[in-house]
């Protein structure tokens, strides 16, 4: 049984037992709800609404702005809201218009935005964002005491005779840890990264809309209002809330800037709250998104990306964990299932799948020796992180290794599953080698895959020279669902194939 698993029951009691203690809970909490707003990879909106439902027992709404889905949960769900696996950011939906009809004159439609501040239902959703900060406070306080008391056993075993092999074996985990520390750029995120821009909220800029996305950041400090709840000072004082505005806007019917708007809009929640402007050290962000005519307010509850949460190892082409959750789910994995990525990479594939799905079996594999080097100090870096948790659990169920993509050393017809993110013919390869690597590719999968009822999950942005390679292999592999994506800023594709019942060409046998 995964960890992760294992440590679901108690983890839930100790995240809900915080609602129980907190003011906003005690007085109101039984019957507070919340919209949550969530944003997730493009494409895959259905796959995170049916997360949600199945998850949180909660309808979603899919926005018209791709990558963005709404549902609405009680704010004690907050802590399983934040271990969905298909979404980047969340924020608190403070009000939404569908149909908002801007002045066509650029002061009347800021003034317009100003005015706005004054008429929105703040005090709700403010009770939602200080429970969620009381959450992250919480969280923050278990980290350090988890640190604090792996020190300590860490300490107890170098004095005393007992646990020299436990020490060494976390010894090994860290130096594994450490191998790749330094080579590694520290905000590599997305596979082919950003030639596009991804904002902070996980929307991308899609290459196929015609409107212009532009996003642009003010800050307006933060700070409660009295009706909101005011922010305290261990010694009762008031503190004087630091905030931003973040402006999201779509569209080419708009007289104004995304930096106007917030700047203007800012400007009024700053004076209605009494916050303080910080641009960067900030308590609460303020969100202002605007597509067309359609605008929604929230608040964000989300420091960072929630797909940052498997890899500390980047390479030039790390894919999104999220992303990586939507493929997998793509091809419905059973248990027992064998799942291969026979070009891994840094591992975002099998690392996510061993995690979600710890009932399968996972293979990843590459030809590259420092992907491997990385994979390997990414899950060394989970394993640890597991360690830290104090359980009981001996591992995930995942293997590594180096390989020829064209000359895999599995048995024919022994995969269920194959899940990989293909090279783009970008940063990695060329386009012009990916003629001849897409089908000695689909040939291979289509030989370790079992026929009938094998399946496989592939991205790329190559869609070009795939389709090529797959009118070629059509007697093994036949195409069923397929997803488009936004990678960074490119368009890409996501294709589910089956395998069919005709058997693959066997280059040589292994046993």
């Amino acid at each position: 049984m995964s960890l992760l698993r294992e440590l679901q029951p108690l983890q839930n009691q100790v995240l809900d037992g915080i609602y129980t203690t907190h003011p906003c809970y005690c007085k109101e909490g039984a019957e507070l709800s919340a919209v949550i707003g969530a944003t997730v990879p493009t494409g895959f909106e259905q796959t995170a609404a049916d997360e949600v439902q199945e998850k949180l027992g909660s309808a979603s709404r899919i926005s018209k702005d791709r990558g963005k889905i709404y549902f609405e949960v009680p704010a004690q769900s907050l802590p399983q809201v934040h271990r969905l696996r298909s979404v980047d950011n969340l924020f608190v939906v403070v009000q939404e218009f569908k149909d908002y009809q801007f002045k066509e004159n650029k002061e009347d439609a800021l003034k317009d935005l100003e005015d706005l501040v004054k008429k929105l239902p703040w005090t709700d959703p403010m009770k939602v964002w200080e429970l969620n900060n009381s959450l992250k406070k919480k969280k923050t306080k278990r980290k350090k005491h988890n640190l604090q008391s792996t020190a300590s056993r860490e300490k107890l075993n170098a004095d005393g005779e007992e646990g020299g092999t436990d020490q060494q074996e976390a010894s090994k985990q860290e130096d594994c840890a450490q191998n790749a520390a330094g080579v590694e750029p520290a905000g590599g995120q997305d596979t082919e990264e950003p030639q596009g821009v991804a904002s902070r909220n996980g929307e991308e800029e899609e290459e196929d809309n015609e409107q212009s996305y532009t996003k642009e950041e003010l800050q307006a400090g933060s700070g409660s209002e009295t009706k909101a709840g005011e922010g305290k000072t261990g010694e009762g004082d008031a503190k004087v809330l630091k905030f931003r505005v973040t402006c999201n806007r779509a569209g080419d019917k708009h007289s104004f800037t995304s930096n106007e708007a917030a700047r203007d809009f800012g400007g009024a929640v700053q004076e209605h709250f009494q916050w303080k402007a910080d641009m960067t050290n900030f308590d609460v962000e303020v969100l202002l998104n605007i597509h067309n005519n359609e605008v929604v307010v929230g608040i964000a509850l989300t420091e960072e990306s929630l797909h940052r949460r498997n890899i500390t190892h980047f390479g030039p082409t790390t894919l999104r964990s999220t992303l990586a959750y939507g493929m997998l789910r793509l091809c419905d994995p059973q248990p027992t299932d064998i799942i291969v990525d026979p070009m891994c990479g840094t591992g975002a594939i099998p690392i996510e799948g061993a995690t979600e799905w710890p009932s399968c079996y996972h293979i990843a594999g590459d030809n590259n020796p420092q992907a491997v080097k990385r994979a390997a100090n990414n899950i060394c870096s989970l394993l640890k992180k597991n360690e830290n948790k104090e359980s009981t659990s001996l591992g995930i169920p995942l293997d590594i290794i180096q390989w020829d993509i064209c000359n895999l050393p599995l048995r024919t017809g022994s995969v269920d599953i194959i899940v990989s993110d293909m090279p783009f013919g970008k940063r990695i390869g060329s386009k012009k080698k990916n003629w001849d690597l897409y089908p000695a590719c689909l040939m291979e999968m289509g030989r370790i895959c079992t026929p009938g009822t094998g399946r496989a999950v592939l991205l790329t942005q190559d869609k070009k020279c795939f389709a090529k390679a797959l009118s070629r292999m059509g007697h093994i592999w036949r195409r069923g669902q397929t997803v488009w994506v936004n990678v960074g800023g490119l368009h890409a594709a996501v294709y589910l194939l089956k395998r069919t019942w005709e058997r693959a060409e066997e280059k040589r046998s292994f046993w």
